[in-house]
């Protein structure tokens, strides 16, 4: 057991230096940074992948429209957000009855460059690689 000698110059101490924790507490908050970063990074990502894996789901559903429905791919809108629908005469298939949205919500996959019954290119924006932008192509 420690005993306290009073008025000595011999005493106790105990507890951290203020530059101790200054120390920790910065370590702490770099290490908070750098995980939130790496996970907004991550995040992005993963919703840049969700984007190519629902414009190449598109591309096949336009594939088979084209097929089934008379060699020819249905006219655009623009962008993508209704179904997509076979209604020739004879057939009436829903190919696609809910075409994907953009992870975000916030901008649709659109139509460019070509977009006719005779071809079409698919674009999605994305949010962390170069090119900025994916697009497919008619296979036909």
């Amino acid at each position: 057991m420690r005993k306290k000698i009073p008025n000595s110059k011999f005493r106790l101490q105990v507890g951290f230096t203020l530059l101790e924790l200054l120390v920790v507490v910065s370590i702490i908050v770099l290490l908070i940074t750098i995980g939130m970063s790496s996970y907004a990074t991550a995040q992005k990502k993963g919703r840049d992948a969700k984007r190519k894996a629902d414009i190449k789901e598109i591309q096949s559903a336009l594939e088979q429209y084209y097929s089934v429905c008379g060699y020819s791919y249905p006219l655009p809108t623009g962008t993508f957000y209704g179904p997509i629908i076979c209604t020739t005469p004879g057939v009436s298939i829903a190919i696609m009855p809910t075409v994907p949205a953009d992870p975000r919500g916030t901008t649709p996959y659109y139509c460019g460059g070509t977009c006719n019954s005779s071809g079409y290119n698919i674009c999605a924006g994305l949010e962390s690689e170069t090119p900025s932008t994916f697009c497919v192509n008619s296979q036909q």
